[in-house]
């Protein structure tokens, strides 16, 4: 059910049809984010982003939102390190005007100076935003400590220094030198018809033209470091990191495991430990940070100020645990079953069968199924995940902690730590 086709320009369309659903979710997907915005540049890519949806020479911005509103449909636009998407979700019938509206708004945005002054503003807002939210700002803190001097540390929105020296001409440059038939693609998923996607394609961006150089994923180096961040808080967030995988790692399925059994539900060891035992924290996670040729792997955890280090010293006691003592069987299968049951759901969606379509192709180069996923997942044993435990967990560790100022003395303890 999956089809792909290269149009006469060298735009590539990928669909997936799934004919139980009556909608569609159709993306434009742009090799470009944040990673490969020189240092002065940061967030260029995100204003961009937003700037899409301020008019076109055929449509103004109320006239872009109208036209998916009469139809009940879904536009917007996700900008992360690596990638950016243009995206709607409609019912079918609405396919051909989705493409139309996402094509105009791609090739044809105005960028006019009015428009730009205030969204430039919006933007700044955002940041604020993001900046009065803790657990946003130490997450920022957590890949800039870890990644340090990275462009993968950076945050994609950018800083108030960078986004506001961003004018008009940088924006019409930053759209000719990067989006082009060579680093753009079109995904789409749900109700539809290749042939048809294709022909609307090929209609819509028939003087999408030019050429534009891939970026090179970046790799960069981990530091165990400790950072602490005084705020005036409630609560204490705490993230503790090691080294990850790459998305395109072969053993990213027993990273999935390993995530998973260690912090990621609530039968998980931290969450069991953690909360449940000792009632230390509300929110106690693992999650990755993968891109393509690099990975972060942590823990997030927050906590009342004054017992911030017994956290700490619970989550590196329970990785400590999992190292010297190994995985268990029943857990790792047990985890093997619960990921494959969250695949199997996340497949009802058509926005993540849109979505799976664009990743596989950026990392992979080709569509991985379903069953190939699967037979990944089952054939994670024990000895793979100790394996890969000892390799990322037994390495150098580092720690960011905000809090108020009781969190000031926090330290990461024993043989990993920073």
């Amino acid at each position: 059910m999956i089809r792909s086709s290269t149009l006469p320009n060298g735009l590539l369309v990928l669909t997936e049809t799934m004919s139980h659903v009556r909608s569609a979710t159709i993306g434009v997907w742009c090799d470009v984010g944040s990673a490969c915005e020189p240092a002065e540049q940061r967030g260029i890519s995100h204003l961009l982003e937003h700037m899409v949806f301020k008019g076109t020479v055929r449509r103004t911005a109320r006239a872009i939102a109208e036209e998916m509103d009469e139809v009940g449909g879904e536009l917007n636009a996700m900008t992360d390190k690596e990638t950016t998407c243009f995206y709607a979700h409609v019912v079918d019938r609405h396919l051909p005007r989705a493409v139309d509206v996402l094509a105009d708004m791609l090739q044809f945005a105005r960028f006019a100076p009015d428009d730009l002054a205030r969204e430039r503003q919006v933007v700044l807002e955002e940041i604020k935003m993001y900046d009065d939210s803790p657990s946003e700002v130490v997450h920022d803190r957590f890949a800039r400590t870890l990644w340090r001097g990275a462009n993968l540390g950076d945050p994609t929105i950018g800083f108030a220094h960078t986004v506001g020296e961003i004018g008009r001409e940088e924006l019409l440059a930053w759209r000719a030198t990067r989006y082009a038939p060579s680093t753009v693609f079109v995904a789409a998923a749900g109700n539809v018809d290749h042939d048809a996607v294709a022909q609307l394609a090929g209609e819509a961006f028939a003087s999408f033209a030019g050429s534009a150089v891939p970026p090179v994923p970046e790799t960069p180096r981990f530091t165990p470091a400790l950072d602490v961040t005084l705020d005036d808080t409630e609560q204490a967030y705490v993230l503790l990191g090691t080294p990850g995988l790459s998305l395109r790692d072969e053993r990213r399925y027993a990273l999935s495991v390993l995530d998973t059994l260690l912090g990621g539900g609530m039968s998980s060891r931290l969450f069991q430990s953690v909360r449940e035992e000792r009632g230390l924290a509300y929110e106690i996670a693992t999650f990755q940070q993968g891109y393509r040729d690099a990975g972060l792997f942590g823990v997030s955890a927050g906590c009342s100020p004054e017992r911030v280090q017994e956290c700490v010293d619970v989550v590196a006691g329970e990785i400590e645990r999992l190292l010297h003592d190994g995985a268990r069987e029943d857990e790792v299968a047990r985890t093997r079953e619960h990921l494959k049951g969250n695949l199997t759901l996340a497949l009802e969606s058509t926005y993540n069968r849109m979505s799976r379509l664009a990743r596989n192709h950026i990392l992979h180069g080709r569509q991985i199924s379903t069953e190939e996923v699967e037979a990944g997942f089952d054939s994670v044993d024990v000895a793979a995940v100790d394996a890969l435990a000892r390799e990322l967990l037994g390495a150098g560790r580092g720690l960011c902690v905000l809090g108020p100022p009781e969190v000031r003395g926090v330290r990461l303890r024993g043989a990993a730590a920073a």
